[in-house]
């Protein structure tokens, strides 16, 4: 049997893996129109990748104020998409928090393989043991960057 449900408290702020605490409208918000990866993601396309994945939200007394999600399948896999902190909560250590939470989750050892992609926080992931690809060579993808938008790039 899966154990998702973990949370921690720091002060005023709480990471919960807690589906039912996520406030969807402000994660739709973010992705949309701040993150440079889902700039306008469809409201229900947020949704629907929620339900399918592991999230992680960040709270400030009940606010969202940041985000992650864990595609996998709990005993090989798993990518690590979508986080974020919102501006003003940023330099406080909770990216730091959040990722100690994250790969500290019961359901997320053992695996394999942990992968991500990102344009800018590559030292932040390091210090949790991610590395840049040893065979970039073996990847392949299929990539429609601008599937929400009408300008792709």
């Amino acid at each position: 049997m899966l154990q998702l449900l973990k949370e921690e408290h720091k002060g005023n702020f709480l990471i919960s893996t807690a589906k039912e605490k996520l406030d969807i409208s402000a994660i739709h918000h973010y992705l949309s129109t701040e993150s440079y990866w889902a700039k306008q993601i469809p409201f229900e396309t947020v949704k629907k990748c929620i339900e399918h994945s592991l999230c992680f939200g960040i709270y400030e007394n009940k606010k969202q104020i940041g985000f992650a999600r864990v595609i996998t399948d709990y005993s090989t896999f798993a990518y690590l998409a979508d986080v974020y902190v919102l501006a003003e909560y940023r330099k406080q250590g909770l990216s730091k928090w959040l990722m100690e939470f994250i790969m500290s989750h019961q359901e997320l050892q053992g695996l394999r393989r942990f992968s991500l992609a990102t344009l800018d926080a590559h030292g932040l992931y390091e210090h949790y043991g991610f590395k840049r690809l040893e065979n970039p060579d073996r990847y392949m993808e299929i990539k429609n960057a601008g599937i929400y938008t009408s300008n792709p790039k």
